[in-house]
């Protein structure tokens, strides 16, 4: 978590804790009574504000750029173990279960209790108190059931969630600021990842038929 420091802010003596193996983008942004399991994955530009009550973030989870995790005084905001938060969610007050996808722009508000395994579309609106059983899909402002998940749905974001976990892995290991090149190497440039490594679900439904 090198560099991670200048995001991190104590208030009324109450200090952020991250586990060593999780990764927090130097970026983001964790104040007060945040918690943060082995593994995880914080990405850029995140708020997780633990100012008013508990911000948990499990074992293996991962919340993306711009996520912001917030709650009212004396509630938490859970996102359990192998919990997916999408670039641009917000989660205000509410539980999100393990292994769950909450999709890009998602809104997710207070008393909101996610089942195990369940999708939250992209750019869904999830209205308090909305209970959510496991395993179910929620799309839509504001989010109704749409129908239960398929098993190749389940692991195609099992799979998006380790691409996420080795992320934070290999961010601990070589993300560190540079200064930019002027021009692109000839030599080549090659990432760990390549297409094969994750796909988007429309992809990864077309091949599974």
């Amino acid at each position: 978590m090198e560099g991670a420091a200048t995001g991190v802010f104590e208030i009324d003596g109450v200090v952020p804790v991250v586990d060593p193996t999780a990764y927090v983008h130097p970026s983001a942004v964790l104040i007060g009574d945040v918690v943060i399991g082995a593994g995880a994955y914080i990405g850029p530009g995140a708020s997780l504000r633990g100012d008013m009550g508990r911000i948990s973030v499990g074992a293996g989870a991962n919340v993306q750029d711009g996520c912001v995790l917030h709650c009212f005084p004396g509630r938490e905001t859970v996102v359990a173990p192998n919990g997916h938060v999408g670039h641009r969610a917000v989660l205000h007050g509410c539980r999100i279960g393990a292994g769950v996808l909450v999709g890009i722009g998602a809104v997710v508000m207070d008393g909101v209790v996610v089942g195990e395994g369940s999708f939250i579309g992209a750019s869904s609106f999830v209205a308090a108190d909305t209970q959510i059983p496991p395993g179910r899909l929620f799309l839509g402002t504001p989010a109704r059931d749409v129908r239960a998940l398929t098993e190749a749905e389940l692991a195609w974001k099992a799979n998006g969630t380790r691409v996420y976990q080795d992320l934070a892995r290999r961010s601990l290991a070589g993300l560190r600021p540079v200064v930019a090149l002027t021009e692109v190497p000839s030599d080549g440039r090659v990432l760990a990842v390549d297409a094969d490594t994750a796909k988007p679900l429309r992809e990864h439904r077309s091949s599974a038929q």
